[in-house]
């Protein structure tokens, strides 16, 4: 249900910006969908899990401000983004 720290690890070098980086936005957003997309896969076998799925509501949120705002400040990272985690079609 939670990320290894070898998957994160791995999450946060495919996203990076520089050697160092580990809070861009593009971490981040990164590690939430991750972290969303296991959390979906808990919910086909525990579907009454509600305080889980408000977690999951939580981190949809934060990763759609964190969209938004790269949106805003430089475009093309945004649709580098989407398009390499695919999460719009």
């Amino acid at each position: 249900m939670t990320l290894t720290k070898e998957r994160k690890q791995e999450l946060i070098g495919a996203h990076r910006r520089a050697t160092a980086d580990t809070g861009s936005a593009e971490v981040q957003i990164a590690l939430l969908t991750g972290r969303i997309t296991d959390l979906t896969g808990h919910f086909k076998n525990h579907s009454k899990d509600f305080a889980s799925r408000r977690g999951l509501l939580k981190m949809v949120s934060r990763r759609r401000r964190l969209l938004d705002y790269l949106k805003r400040v430089a475009p093309q990272r945004y649709l580098d983004i989407i398009k390499r985690l695919e999460i719009r079609k």
